[in-house]
């Protein structure tokens, strides 16, 4: 996974979240999350499948006008229907590109947020989410109808811990 920020005119920080396209027997179908995806062959690290996946993506290249930053704490998660554990592994980009980008269609839209808006605690809420033993409720951020939750909300927090607004 990608977690792209930017500076804004007015020293400000954006983060850059896409909206999952919707799609049938997809339980995160329409989702906010970060651009990555799955290691191929070709990906020599997991850092190198989270650029070329957010190329893919967003049109956004982090080889090109991304800075690397740093690596978050890896996620421990699971594919929907499996059991067998799968390890999310977050990288921090500073963006200094050209804000065109084309997504394609795994992407429904591509929202920049400001970590101020995104760090408000009146931003923040809970969502109910169904699993076969219950429901839980899960902590969220909640954005122009959008809900940033799961593993996003999870990454978000720890890199709003950062603070990336301080020189």
């Amino acid at each position: 996974m990608a977690l792209i920020y930017r500076e804004t005119e007015n020293n400000g920080v954006e983060l850059l979240f896409i909206q999952r396209a919707r799609r049938e027997g997809d339980p995160w179908s329409g989702d906010m999350a970060f651009p990555g995806g799955r290691m191929q062959s070709e990906d020599a690290t997991p850092r190198a499948a989270a650029v070329r996946e957010t190329l893919e993506e967003t049109g956004v290249d982090l080889m090109s006008h991304g800075r690397f930053q740093l690596r978050l704490s890896d996620l421990i998660t699971r594919q929907h229907s499996r059991w067998r554990p799968m390890v999310v592994t977050p990288y921090v980009y500073e963006w200094q590109g050209p804000e065109t980008v084309l997504p394609n269609h795994e992407v429904q839209q591509m929202v920049w947020i400001s970590l101020d808006y995104l760090a408000a605690k009146e931003n923040q809420g809970k969502i109910p989410w169904r699993t076969p033993l219950g429901t839980l409720t899960l902590p969220c951020c909640r954005y122009q109808g959008y809900c940033i939750w799961g593993l996003s909300y999870s990454m978000l927090q720890e890199l709003l811990a950062l603070d990336l607004d301080e020189p």
